[in-house]
C-alpha cells in the first residue's frame, strides 16, 4: 500500500517510473488529526485545539510542510503569533525541520506585521516610512496636552480614561468617523479622538492600535497595496485564534480573500480575555465567514488524567457557544491509576489555605517538585492568605503577573497611611502618602518641608507643623497641609480606642485614598479597591496597629531565597498556556467565582466566560487537581457564609471526589432537583448568598455547642438551620448548624 502522505515528483498518469518518494519526518510523530491540520493546506481551515493537544507542533509541523513540500516559498508565508517569544520559538523551531530559509517566513506579531507593512506603504495613509511607535507614556502626554488646549478638566475626564475609549474603538476598527454617536453620549470624545488622530500624523506617529488600523485604512483605501500583499501571501496561519479582536479578524479576512487559504487554530473553550477586546464570536462564526471551511478537532489530551479531562469536559459542557469538542486521553494507559478531582470544603479560608499549603509539602516529600505545584486564583487578593501561610510555615513560593501582595502599589500606600498613625516621626511614609491623593502639595512644598526639617533637624511632619504656622508656602497649600496634619492628629488620638481594623478603614476612608481608586476608571482599578479591602482582614488578627507593621516588616523582609524550586501563586487569567503536576484551585464561592462584575458587565456572556476561565484552570493540571471553598470567608473584614460555586455542581460525578464538608451535596441537589442556581438565589446570580445546608443536627433552644473558630456558645433561637448562639468569648453571633457541634 502506498504512503498516502508521500509526494510525487511528477503527478502525471505516465508509466514512466515513479521518482523516489519525498518523506516528511516530522509528520511521523503526529496522530491522525494532528496530521490532517498539518497537511490540510488549501482553503480556509479551523483547527479546534483543545488544551494539551499538541497545537505548537502542528502549527510547526504545518509550516514546515508548505515550505518543504514546494507549495510556497517561505516569504509567501505569513504566521502570526500573539507574542514575539512564541514568534521566534516557531521560527527557530521550522528553521531546525527545514533549514535556515525558514527565517525569510513573515513570522510575527500581529504589531510587528502591521509595523512592516506600514514601513513601506505609510504614505498612503499619511505616514513616512521613518514614523514612531508611541508608547502608553507618550500617548497619554499627548490626551493631557489635547485637554489642556481644549480646556478641559483632567479630573471630570480622565486621559487614562479616554485612552482606553480610543484603543477600544481602534480594536473595533473604527476610525473617529466610524464611531456611532450612541458610542459618545457626551460628545466629547470622539472629537477627541479625531483630534488625537490629527496630532499623531502631524508627529509621524502612531500608537499599537494604529498599526492594524492604519493598515485597513491602507488596504481600503490603496487596492494595489492590497492586492501586492494578497498576492505574497499565498498561505496565512493563525495562532491562538479565539484572543483576536474585530480589528485583526478584518485585517486577517482581507489578505485571505485571493488565496483563500487561511488556517486559524485556536479553543473556543479557552477564550478569556473579552475584557481585553478579544471577541470569541470570531472563531465561533468562523464557517459562516468562510464557507467551505473545513473544521478539525484536536481532542486528543497528552497533559492530563482521564478524570481531569473527564471533569473539564463535563463543565465546559454547559456553555451554549462554543463549537464543541471532548478531551480525552491521548496515550494509552494514562487513565490507569489516574486520580480524581478533588473537591474540598473547608470551614473558612484561613483553614483552606492552611489545608493547601499542608497538601503541597506533602507531595514535595513524594516527589513533585514545587516548581510542579501552583495555586490559581480568581482575584488578586486572594493571595494575601496563601503568601502569609507560605512564609509562616518556610514554603518557598513566587507571585507571577504581580508583585506580592503587601508589594502592590496601593497596599504600600495604605502601610504608609498607617506607620505614619503609628509613628508621627517615619518621614519616608509621611513623604510617600502626603500628597496622595492629589491635595495641591507638589514637589516645591515637599522641598520647603524638607529644607525646615533639616535646619530643625526633627521629622517631615513635625516641620510640617511648624510650617503651618507661618507663611512661607501659598494659602491654598498651606490649608491642605492643615488638614492633613489635622487628621494624622486625630488618627493618632484614636490608636487603643479602636480596633486596628477599624482604625485602617477609617485612616484609608477619610483620607480620600479608598475614593481615588473607586473613581479611577483603570481596568485594574477595582482589584486594587479589593486588595485594599482584604488587608482589613489582614489587619484584624492583631491586637495593636503597631504589632500588625512589625508582622509586615517581617513579612516584607522574607526572602525565600534564589532557590528555583517555588510554588506559583497566580491568577487564572495568568495561568492561560502553563501547565504544572499540581494545580490548587481556591475560592470556587458564588460572589467570588463566577466573580461578580463579569456577570454585572455582560450577563450570560460573562458567565460562559467564566465558566472558560474554570475550564482553564482544571486543563493545567497533569495529574492532581484539586479545587476548594470556604463555608464561611473573611471578606473585606467581614464574616460571610457564601454558597459554593455553581460550577462544582457541574462536574460530573464521575470524575470527582468529594472531601470535607457536605457542600458539595447541596449543590447537586439544586441542579438535580431543578432549583437551579437562578432559582434558588435570584436572578441575579452575582450576589453572594448565604451557606443554607439541609440540616437533621437536631439543635435545640438551650443547646451547649462549639465553634471551630467561635468557641463554646450556647443555642439561643432555631430557625430552620440558623442558629443564634451566644458564644462564651466573641458573643452573639448567626451561624448555621452545619457549622457546629455539640459540645
Amino acid at each position: 500500500m502506498s504512503d498516502p502522505f508521500a509526494l510525487d515528483d511528477d503527478p502525471s498518469p505516465s508509466p514512466a517510473p515513479l521518482a523516489p518518494v519525498v518523506r516528511f519526518p516530522y509528520l511521523d510523530g503526529l496522530n491522525p488529526e494532528q496530521r490532517q491540520a498539518a497537511m490540510a493546506t488549501e482553503g480556509p481551515v479551523l483547527v479546534l485545539a483543545g488544551a494539551g493537544t499538541g497545537k505548537t507542533r502542528v502549527l510547526t509541523a504545518r509550516l514546515a510542510y508548505i515550505l518543504e513540500s514546494g507549495l510556497a516559498q517561505p516569504w509567501q508565508v505569513l504566521a502570526v503569533t500573539f507574542t514575539n517569544k512564541a514568534a521566534q520559538e516557531m521560527q527557530e523551531r521550522v528553521a531546525g525541520l527545514v533549514g535556515p530559509g525558514a527565517r525569510s517566513c513573515w513570522l510575527g506579531t500581529f504589531h510587528s506585521i502591521g509595523v512592516k507593512i506600514l514601513r513601506s506603504h505609510g504614505e498612503a495613509v499619511g505616514l513616512k516610512s521613518n514614523f514612531t511607535v508611541l508608547d502608553e507614556d507618550d500617548q497619554l502626554r499627548l490626551v493631557k496636552q489635547l485637554l489642556n488646549e481644549g480646556n478641559i478638566d483632567p479630573k471630570r475626564l480622565p486621559p487614562a480614561a479616554i485612552l482606553r475609549e480610543i484603543q477600544a474603538w481602534k480594536d473595533k476598527g473604527l476610525g473617529p468617523d466610524q464611531v456611532p454617536e450612541s458610542d459618545d453620549p457626551d460628545k466629547r470624545l470622539i472629537p477627541l479622538y479625531r483630534q488625537y488622530q490629527e496630532r499623531l500624523q502631524t508627529l509621524n506617529a502612531a500608537d499599537f492600535g494604529d498599526l492594524l488600523l492604519l493598515c485597513l485604512h491602507l488596504f481600503q483605501k490603496n487596492p494595489e497595496a492590497l492586492a501586492q500583499y494578497q498576492e505574497r501571501f499565498r498561505y496565512i496561519l493563525v495562532d491562538e485564534y479565539q484572543d483576536t479582536n474585530v480589528a485583526q479578524y478584518l485585517w486577517l479576512r482581507l489578505l485571505a480573500q485571493r488565496s483563500g487559504n487561511l488556517c486559524c487554530v485556536g479553543d473556543d473553550d479557552q477564550s478569556i480575555y473579552s475584557w481585553r477586546g478579544a471577541e470569541v464570536d470570531n472563531i465561533l462564526r468562523f464557517e459562516h465567514d468562510f464557507p467551505g471551511a473545513q473544521v478539525i478537532r484536536l481532542e486528543r489530551n497528552y497533559r492530563s488524567g482521564e478524570h481531569i479531562l473527564g471533569a473539564a469536559s463535563g463543565l465546559i459542557a454547559h456553555n451554549a457557544g462554543r463549537l464543541g469538542k471532548t478531551l480525552r486521553p491521548g496515550r494509552e494507559g494514562a487513565s490507569k491509576g489516574a486520580a480524581k478531582v478533588e473537591v474540598m470544603g473547608l470551614w473558612n479560608g484561613e483553614e483552606e489555605a492552611r489545608q493547601i499549603a499542608d497538601r503541597m509539602v506533602a507531595l514535595k516529600k513524594q516527589g513533585i517538585a514545587y516548581a510542579e505545584m501552583a495555586a490559581l486564583v480568581r482575584a488578586g487578593f486572594q493571595t494575601r492568605e496563601f503568601e502569609e501561610r507560605f512564609i509562616t510555615i518556610g514554603l518557598p513560593y513566587r507571585v507571577v503577573g504581580g508583585p506580592r501582595f503587601y508589594e502592590r502599589q496601593e497596599i504600600r500606600d495604605a502601610l504608609a497611611y498607617l506607620r505614619v498613625v503609628a509613628q508621627p516621626d517615619d518621614s519616608l511614609a509621611f513623604e510617600r502618602i502626603v500628597n496622595t491623593p492629589k491635595r495641591g502639595l507638589g514637589d516645591s512644598t515637599l522641598q520647603i518641608i524638607h529644607k525646615l526639617a533639616r535646619a530643625m533637624n526633627v521629622s517631615l511632619l513635625a516641620a510640617a507643623v511648624s510650617l503651618v504656622e507661618t507663611d512661607e508656602i501659598k494659602p491654598k497649600a498651606k490649608a491642605s497641609l492643615k488638614a492633613v496634619l489635622d487628621n494624622f492628629q486625630r488618627w493618632g488620638s484614636l490608636l487603643g480606642g479602636l480596633q486596628p481594623a477599624d482604625l485602617a478603614q477609617q485612616v484609608l476612608e477619610e483620607s480620600g485614598y479608598i475614593a481615588m481608586w473607586k473613581a479611577d476608571t483603570a481596568p485594574d482599578a477595582p482589584g486594587r479597591v479589593e486588595n485594599l479591602k482584604e488587608l482589613y482582614s489582614a489587619i484584624e488578627p492583631f491586637e495593636s496597629l503597631t504589632a500588625f507593621l512589625e508582622h509586615v516588616s517581617l513579612v516584607m523582609e522574607n526572602n525565600a531565597g534564589q532557590d528555583a524550586d517555588k510554588v506559583t501563586l497566580m491568577t487564572l487569567h495568568g495561568a492561560k498556556g502553563l501547565e504544572f503536576d499540581a494545580v490548587f484551585l481556591p475560592g470556587w464561592e458564588e460572589g467570588l467565582f463566577p466573580h461578580p462584575r463579569a456577570l454585572d458587565d455582560q450577563g450570560e456572556r460573562g458567565l460562559e466566560e467564566e465558566r472558560r476561565l474554570a475550564y482553564v484552570g482544571i486543563t493545567r493540571a497533569r495529574k492532581l487537581a484539586v479545587i476548594s471553598y470556604a463555608g464561611e470567608r473573611r471578606v473585606y473584614n467581614q464574616w460571610v457564609h457564601p454558597a459554593p460555586s455553581r460550577f462544582i455542581s457541574e462536574l460530573p460525578e464521575a470524575h470527582i471526589e468529594n472531601r470535607g464538608m457536605k457542600g458539595l451535596d447541596v449543590a447537586r441537589d439544586f441542579a438535580e432537583t431543578g432549583a437551579g442556581w437562578g432559582q434558588r438565589f435570584g436572578k441575579r446570580a452575582s450576589q453572594t448568598q448565604p451557606f443554607t445546608p439541609k440540616s437533621d443536627a437536631g439543635f435545640l433552644e438551650g443547646d451547649r455547642v462549639f465553634h471551630e473558630k467561635f468557641g463554646y456558645g450556647r443555642v439561643l433561637d432555631v430557625d430552620g438551620t440558623r442558629l443564634d448562639i451566644l458564644f462564651d468569648k466573641a458573643g452573639a453571633k448567626k451561624v448555621v448548624d452545619s457549622f457546629v457541634r455539640k459540645a
